[in-house]
């Protein structure tokens, strides 16, 4: 069997992917290391923490004592884990700089010097890195040549860990492969990010915040179109090469407001216009043109509204697991589950 470490495993996008990977390859086992910070929810795995495949293991990215034997074990690791809110990047950088940046490099390192085979490892990135698209031409998108313009803490993080893949490929030979994808929507998303902060407050009889002016475009992709593609560069993906991933779903912020509101019967009289936040990119837009050429990988899953309303419904149908993450009761899991056989 081939096994996978995915780091950050129990976020997000990566509780997602490490269903999405048991689901789609029945010879396949994973070993998800995450030190669960505050966005990392081992209640998201749940449905599969009984698979004889799957293990979980509580480890810092940043700890090389503690990540060697892990990669030792692995075939070929998908280097997830990161601190990924804007807004908290903005308040307080120095989390995102150990993560993104030392973490990674931490990483690369592990990676290099482990015995035996060689290890594919896959980063998973942002088109954040990029920077910002002007709104009047819509001919204008992002490609993996566009060049590295960071603008927020967080973005510049992930591009420090963007270069150092690339030199650790250039210097070392490494198999490295990238991901730059757009914007993820999907069932599991922290409450802070704004489809499940929508409905979430929307719920609860509170208005939703709006940046700005509202027009800030973003290209939303669905999560399980984003691990589809994420595995499809595991697998077939060029070494040193970097992939765009997008949902070729453009929308501005007001519109995904809008279409929120609809869905869920409200009116306009729910939003609640606020400040805009520091250095708010105006536009991102994913050429995703290369990864469907040479991989013959395309979005399915994240096209409006049919996916939005199915995200909507998902958290109105689950309300018991994000108040949870509001609570903080989320966090409680972990001592449940594992406390005991840690300590013992």
């Amino acid at each position: 069997m081939t096994t996978i470490l995915v780091t950050g495993g129990a976020g997000f996008i990566g509780a997602n992917f490490v269903r999405f990977l048991l689901a789609n390859r029945p010879d396949c086992r994973v070993i998800n290391a995450d030190v669960l910070t505050y966005s990392g929810n081992l209640e998201n795995l749940t449905s599969i923490e009984s698979d004889p495949r799957y293990r979980f293991v509580k480890a810092d990215i940043c700890d090389a004592a503690a990540m060697e034997p892990l990669v030792e074990e692995a075939d070929a690791v998908v280097h997830m884990a990161a601190e990924s809110h804007v807004d908290r990047s903005i308040l307080d950088s120095e989390p995102f700089i150990r993560t993104n940046v030392l973490g990674t490099q931490v990483m690369l390192d592990v990676v290099r010097k482990a015995p035996g085979k060689p290890r594919r490892f896959l980063y998973v990135s942002t088109d954040e890195v990029y920077g910002s698209l002007p709104l009047e031409d819509k001919s204008l998108l992002f490609t993996e040549e566009t060049p590295i313009t960071a603008n927020s803490p967080y973005a510049a993080s992930k591009a420090s860990g963007d270069l150092l893949v690339g030199a650790y490929h250039h210097t070392f030979g490494m198999d490295t492969v990238t991901t730059r994808c757009s914007n993820n929507f999907g069932p599991y998303q922290f409450p802070e990010k704004v489809i499940p902060l929508f409905v979430a407050n929307l719920i609860e009889g509170k208005k939703v915040p709006l940046y700005g002016d509202g027009l800030n475009v973003r290209d939303w992709l669905h999560v399980d179109d984003h691990c589809e593609a994420i595995l499809t560069v595991l697998e077939k993906g060029t070494a040193g090469e970097v992939y765009n991933v997008g949902g070729n779903n453009e929308r501005s912020n007001i519109e995904l407001t809008h279409s929120i509101l609809g869905l869920m019967g409200f009116g306009e009289e729910m939003i609640e216009p606020v400040k805009d936040r520091l250095g708010h990119d105006r536009r991102y837009a994913i050429d995703a043109t290369k990864i469907a050429r040479e991989l013959g990988w395309h979005p399915t899953r994240s096209a409006w509204p049919g996916a939005l309303a199915e995200t909507v419904r998902w958290y109105q149908d689950n309300t018991e697991w994000w108040q949870r993450v509001r609570t903080g009761a989320y966090r409680d899991y972990y001592e449940q589950q594992y406390g005991r056989a840690a300590s013992a």
